[in-house]
């Protein structure tokens, strides 16, 4: 791959992200004096003794835009185009999320502890493109994503307003500046302080149910007995501290429907129950799987997707048609650990995107899986403060 060196850094880059790199350091300069006035802020209101460490108007005017590779044609519609051309190879139904951005995990940024925030930022693009009502209060109406130190303090901001204050406490209420991990409860969190519909999906074996934030009764959608479950927050925190012990709290559950894909034959088992219902998610029950190929744009926004030790945000589902009369289904991914530039360069040739994006369900070994999903509509009043508890629903893998 041919390489220049930046004229600032003196750095090698490949020849293709010069201009993106060298960029970058005029924005970082402005990033930074805007970092450095939020850290003032923020000490001076600490000493005071303030609740509210900065008001949401500062936060509103420092924040500044992540700067992120743009991809020209939108990874989206190269991905379409992919799979158009594929499909006119075999048998396939492929169903996409609309436009969403890549944000990668810089080396020198958040390599090894910002995929959380990437995926948010993922998401956020999505919203921010496609949702009017989500367009009208994400962010202070600044009509873009901020970057990871922006998203930090909106999430101490949703904290301080009483949403999920298990993972509140967890944290001490300060994420600001720090290099913690969060999970899928902080993402769903910060959204939801925006009155987004942001809903948590727990996948695991049944012997780990008493785990999770809520437990279905027998029929998902009636009303849930209460148990006890261990209270989380962080990326599988109810994974890694279940020696914490079991306390009681208020849960209800939020009930997407149960349908299975249209290739199960009974009882879907392990990884196949996700599949069933990242299918289900993206068709809403308006696809079914045909013998004919196509490539369908959906509503629906992209699906935050958590497992131990990493995230990555799920933009769709394919499903082909085998000749021995099985289906085959690949989730489709965008991961913060990959590079934009080569994601870009392997969808314009046609040449190893599927190695990137398509993940099957024999890559699916994890025990335990988190998802969440943004539904239509801004909550406000009494559902809004029900929002401010974090709550699943639980599917046995």
């Amino acid at each position: 791959m041919e390489s220049s060196v930046c004229p600032f850094c003196h750095l090698s880059v490949p020849s293709s992200e010069l201009q993106w790199h060298a960029n970058s350091h005029f924005e970082d300069e402005d990033k930074e004096a805007n970092d450095m006035e939020l850290g003032n802020q923020i000490q001076i209101a600490s000493s005071s003794g303030s609740t509210d460490v900065v008001s949401i108007s500062s936060l509103i005017g420092l924040q500044t835009r992540s700067n992120f590779y743009h991809v020209k044609d939108g990874l989206i519609s190269l991905l379409r185009n992919c799979l158009e051309l594929e499909a006119r190879h075999n048998s396939s139904v492929t169903i996409l999320s609309g436009y969403v951005d890549h944000f990668q995990s810089l080396p020198s940024v958040d390599v090894g502890w910002g995929c959380g925030w990437r995926n948010i930022q993922m998401l956020s693009s999505h919203l921010l493109a496609h949702r009017k009502e989500a367009r009208k209060v994400l962010f202070g109406e600044s009509g873009f994503v901020p970057d990871i130190a922006f998203l930090q303090r909106w999430l101490e901001i949703a904290w301080e307003s009483g949403f999920d204050p298990p993972g509140a406490q967890h944290f001490n209420c300060k994420i600001y500046g720090t290099n913690h991990r969060i999970g899928t409860t902080e993402c769903a969190s910060l959204f939801r302080s925006f009155g987004l519909r942001a809903r948590v999906v727990d996948f695991g074996p049944k012997e780990s149910e008493l785990l999770y934030l809520s437990v279905p009764g027998s029929t998902l959608g009636q009303p849930v007995k209460q148990r006890n479950a261990v209270r989380v927050s962080g990326p599988m925190d109810k994974y890694v501290h279940r020696q914490q012990g079991l306390n009681k709290g208020r849960h209800f559950c939020h009930s997407l429907h149960n349908g299975k894909s249209d290739n199960s034959k009974g009882k879907s088992e392990g990884p196949q129950v996700l599949i069933d219902w990242v299918w289900n998610y993206f068709s809403d029950k308006g696809l079914t799987i045909s013998g004919s190929s196509q490539v369908v744009v959906s509503d629906r926004a992209p699906l935050y997707f958590q497992h131990d030790g990493h995230s990555r945000t799920i933009i769709g589902i394919q499903v082909k048609h085998q000749k021995n009369g099985t289906n085959q289904f690949n989730l489709l991914i965008l991961d913060p650990s990959d590079g934009t530039v080569a994601l870009e360069r392997s969808l314009k040739t046609t040449v190893g995107w599927q190695k990137l994006i398509k993940r099957g369900v024999h890559t699916l070994k994890k025990p335990q899986y988190q998802l969440c999903y943004i539904d239509p509509g801004i909550a406000s009043g009494e559902e809004l403060n029900e929002l401010k508890t974090i709550n699943s629903i639980f599917f046995e893998l």
